[in-house]
């Protein structure tokens, strides 16, 4: 029997696909502008979306590769872009596995352990996500110049600081993990413990594996925090060839000259990693956004 579908469910259908259609195209919109930019020649941040003429000096210069300068000599770009985005890309790789692995054993211990002061503990990592780090930059660099002089691994202009330093905003992904960690039945992890499974195997090799969902979008999170992060990047991180492309990018944008050409194609090139992330992780990401919001 067909399904007849009244003209105002119709009116609705269509009203629901131009305002997706809408919304695409207004999320695109600033992406293309900042294509056109960087396929302009010269750097200006205005001109036709479309350029008349396609100019591919900035990505060469983001690319580093040599342009012949007007004596016929090649010209090597002065700013090392694709290091800066090995840089973002290594520093976000390892302070999200970082984190992971503490806001994972710390969820655990949370959604199933009973201790003194659960509820306190709790509660300070909600107070402390209601300060920015901004305002927290002064102790930062003062306790990594501290640390430096004894441990210079973790001192100035260096990417572990800033990986030990990133590692300290976990407090939202052990809240979100131990909303998941809540959802699954403990008797799953108590029969493996019944079969000769120690705790830790049982958390291991039962508990992470159903997890992966909610470990995904956290690791996702993570990445993505850091690859873009900007204030603390900026004041543990000096010399031009330890710098995040965050940070570097700066560097395009002078008191006298904005090159907004080449800041461009640096932006699309920050872009790529947390798209290949993306591209990798959508098999779970669905489930992992909305498994963790409700407790079973």
């Amino acid at each position: 029997m067909a399904i007849v579908i009244d003209k105002s469910q119709r009116w609705r259908v269509v009203a629901a696909h131009v305002f997706m259609i809408g919304l695409c195209a207004l999320v695109i919109f600033p992406l293309l502008i900042v294509v056109a930019i960087s396929l302009r020649p010269g750097n200006f941040a205005t001109g036709s979306l479309i350029p008349e003429t396609i100019s591919l000096e900035h990505w060469r210069f983001a690319l580093g590769i040599p342009t012949p300068g007007p004596d016929g000599q090649m010209i090597t770009p002065d700013l090392p872009v694709l290091r800066w985005l090995w840089n973002s890309v290594k520093v976000a790789t390892a302070s999200a596995t970082v984190a992971l692995f503490l806001s994972t054993t710390a969820a655990y211990a949370f959604a199933r352990m009973r201790f003194v002061g659960k509820k306190s503990a709790l509660l300070g990592l909600t107070l402390m996500q209601m300060f920015p780090t901004i305002l927290a930059l002064i102790a930062i660099h003062a306790i990594f110049s501290r640390i430096g002089h004894a441990f210079p691994l973790l001192g100035i202009d260096s990417h572990w600081a800033l990986v030990l330093a990133y590692s300290g905003g976990i407090a939202l992904h052990v809240w979100t993990i131990k909303g998941f960690y809540e959802t699954i039945p403990v008797e799953i992890e108590e029969a493996a413990i019944v079969d000769g499974a120690t705790p830790w195997q049982a958390f291991w090799r039962v508990l992470l594996p159903m997890s992966l969902p909610i470990l995904v979008v956290v690791f996702l999170l993570a990445f993505i925090g850091a690859i873009i992060e900007y204030p603390q990047a900026s004041v543990l991180l000096r010399t031009q060839p330890n710098l995040t492309l965050a940070v570097g990018s700066k560097q395009f944008l002078y008191a006298q000259k904005y090159l907004w050409g080449d800041f461009a194609a640096a932006a699309i090139l920050s872009g790529l990693p947390i798209s290949a992330v993306f591209i990798l992780a959508q098999r779970w990401m669905i489930s992992g956004l909305t498994s963790g919001a409700n407790k079973g």
